[in-house]
Parts: structure tokens; sequence; C-alpha cells
């Protein structure tokens, strides 16, 4: 791999570093949900998981789908949902 394919698969690897972005990656692995469901899953503001979203989406781990005036977020694809099982995997083995 090239240095740059090195730094930007970094960077994708940071995303999963935060334990909030984590809480949220999971939620939307069980289905698609609202903000607001995950802020109340999670107990914490809309604000605080938007901006986690933003950053989720912005490295292309969720998918939002607008209805109305709600958005919904789901898991971007199969991929994202494999390294979540894979991590909890490994984890669960240690």
């Amino acid at each position: 791999m090239r240095d740059e394919e090195i730094t930007d698969l970094a960077e994708f690897f940071k995303v999963f570093g935060d334990p909030t972005r984590l809480k949220i990656l999971f939620i939307l692995e069980e289905g698609e949900s609202s903000v607001s469901e995950i802020a109340s899953v999670t107990g914490m503001s809309q604000s605080a998981i938007s901006q986690q979203l933003k950053i989720l989406k912005t490295s292309r781990l969720v998918r939002p789908r607008k209805e109305g005036k709600s958005i919904f977020y789901r898991l971007c694809d199969e991929h994202i949902s494999r390294i979540l099982s894979m991590g909890k995997e490994h984890y669960e083995e240690l």
C-alpha cells in the first residue's frame, strides 16, 4: 500500500476509537434510527449525537435518509457491520 492509502486507512480506523461513535454504530447495527432515538438510547443530547453522526457520515460509515422533517441514519454497508462484529468477537476472545 502507498503511504497515502495507509494514512487514509489510519483515519478510517481512528473514527472507531471514540466510545460514543462506537455506541452509535452498534445502535445502527440493529437498524435505522433517528437522532432522537439514538439520543434516548445513549442518554446524550441530540446536539452531541448530531455532531458524532456528522463525523460518521463524513467518514462514510453511516448514511442518512430524510423522511419529511426527520432524518434517519443507518450503517453505510455490510462492511461496517462486519468490522463491528469482528471487533466484538476479538474482544470477547481476550
